[in-house]
């Protein structure tokens, strides 16, 4: 058993849509319908009746639903009272977050606070954005910091969250100087010449955004690598191994030094937001304080 099978068919129950589910849970549909499936092997039973549509919940799926809601709560709930328990006098203010915003922004932002909020104490949990999405709506931190993108669909109600815009990143296609000297690289590229190109993994939400980025525009790219992390790839385009789109925040030393060069012009960038998110009614004094340093 696996939590987020309850996370997912909970979500299908509420929808009932598969490719609606899918895309709120941030992974592919096929991904989700395997998941599904899984449950119901668990289960022993179908849980949804796929022959009709919309789809509808089976007799075995429309009473298994509750159970899982309830199963979720409290799985939730006891968390949130053990990690409460823990924390005693030590109590931190946690926040989810995707890894290069970690690294390339709130790692400096938490040395800012720290210094106006001596007191402070804080936990970050770098993950992937549907498990930080996840974290933030369990009560399991008191902030989610993630890119937005005009094209990808949000992954968080907004009616039940905050949300502050922090700043605009773009997402950049460099490669390394001396390779782009070496081999001449620059975007579309040709037929004869293609560009060896460091990719995100497809399910991911820098891999989603690249996706409508470069949608059906005649590029000539050979995908060599394919990594869900920002830094993983950036140590590729250091070691020279080919182009790849990485957000300005992360390389903006690459580039003023001239270590990185970009292969295309502004037509091949594309801007993203980095926001907070939080539920205020929820913040504890010191929480209400980051909130407002935001």
């Amino acid at each position: 058993m696996d939590l987020n099978w309850l996370r997912d068919f909970e979500c299908l129950g509420r929808t009932l849509n598969f490719t609606r589910a899918a895309e709120e849970r941030n992974i592919t549909q096929s991904a989700f319908s395997r998941r599904i499936k899984a449950l119901e092997s668990w289960v022993g039973l179908p849980l949804v009746d796929r022959a009709t549509y919309p789809v509808r919940l089976s007799e075995a799926g429309a009473q298994f639903l509750p159970v899982a809601k309830a199963a979720i709560a409290d799985l939730s709930e006891s968390r949130q009272m053990i990690r409460d328990q823990d924390r005693g006098d030590r109590q931190q203010v946690r926040f989810s977050v995707l890894h290069t915003i970690s690294v390339h922004y709130l790692s400096s932002k938490i040395d800012d606070l720290a210094r106006e909020l001596p007191h402070l104490r804080t936990r970050v949990i770098s993950d992937s954005l549907s498990a930080c999405c996840q974290m933030l709506h369990d009560g399991a931190v008191e902030f989610l910091l993630c890119y937005r993108h005009a094209d990808v669909a949000p992954t968080l109600d907004e009616g039940e969250f905050a949300r502050k815009d922090i700043l605009t990143d773009r997402m950049v296609p460099v490669a390394a100087r001396d390779a782009v000297r070496r081999h001449g690289w620059s975007l579309p590229g040709t037929p004869d010449q293609t560009i060896p190109y460091l990719a995100y993994e497809h399910s991911s939400f820098l891999g989603v955004v690249m996706e409508h980025l470069i949608g059906n525009r005649p590029l000539h790219l050979d995908m060599v690598y394919v990594d869900g992390l920002v830094e993983a790839i950036k140590r590729r385009v250091l070691a020279g191994s080919g182009m790849a789109w990485l957000p300005e925040t992360a390389i903006s030393r690459e580039l003023d030094q001239g270590i990185f060069v970009p292969v295309g012009g502004r037509e091949w960038e594309t801007a993203m937001t980095l926001s907070i998110y939080a539920a205020p009614d929820r913040l504890d004094p010191v929480s209400h304080e980051v909130w407002s340093r935001f």
